[in-house]
């Protein structure tokens, strides 16, 4: 099991509770704090005394108090300690359910666990770090069953590229020069309209206004 674990959480009582979790499977003395600018000063500390932790959990969002912050989340805070030490377990336990959002996580921060502050938490966690230790990727079946449920689209970066010019106000015309300019391919005008044609099917919706709201509430853009 991880020896070194180092908890990033401004709740105290989430705090205690991943303490107590972590007692349970056999970590004694796992260390805690409440801002990410800590967390990584510590992490860098660990590394340059060859003490490295072995896993990093931690929220996403942070509430703002009188002590300012350079790094204000739990995202960002991955992406810096990761600049420090590459290998770096992390697992973000917070209450965000929105599927994008978790699967940019897992995309570009390369995290390695996601567990959501619900019911069963405790359950999942000590599953969670049991995966992780096996070198596996953990998501808590709660959030299986929403993308389940959900049917949602596997949105592609040009998928994306193409939504955000259509909020932007870019007609959708004009969308090929801009992927052409920035390199995005398929960047064809048929290109767009059939993964345009495709997103809504999938989705259930009609008109490019519906998809881009979507989008929207999801987190996307």
């Amino acid at each position: 099991m991880f020896k070194r674990i180092l908890i990033a959480e401004d709740q105290e009582t989430q705090n205690i509770s991943l303490q107590k979790t972590l007692a349970e499977i056999g970590v004694e003395k796992p260390e805690y704090v409440y801002y990410c600018d800590d967390a990584l000063t510590w992490i860098k500390n660990a590394v340059r005394e060859e003490r490295p932790y072995d896993l990093l959990i931690t929220d996403l969002y942070f509430e703002e108090d009188h002590n300012p912050q350079k790094i204000d989340g739990g995202a960002e805070l991955i992406k810096a300690a990761k600049e420090v030490q590459p290998n770096l377990k992390t697992l973000v336990f917070s209450g965000e359910n929105r599927p994008a959002v978790i699967d940019m996580l897992f995309k570009e921060m390369h995290i390695d666990g996601y567990v959501r502050k619900a019911r069963h938490d405790g359950q999942y966690l000590r599953l969670a770090i049991s995966a992780i230790h096996n070198h596996k990727k953990y998501l808590s079946p709660d959030l299986k069953q929403a993308r389940k449920e959900n049917n949602s689209h596997d949105f592609t970066d040009l998928d994306i590229a193409i939504i955000s010019q259509l909020v932007d106000g870019m007609p959708q015309k004009n969308i090929p020069y801009y992927l052409q300019e920035n390199n995005i391919k398929p960047s064809g005008l048929s290109s767009i309209e059939k993964r345009l044609n495709l997103m809504k099917e999938v989705l259930g919706f009609s008109k490019n206004e519906q998809l881009i709201a979507y989008c929207k509430d999801i987190g996307i853009i």
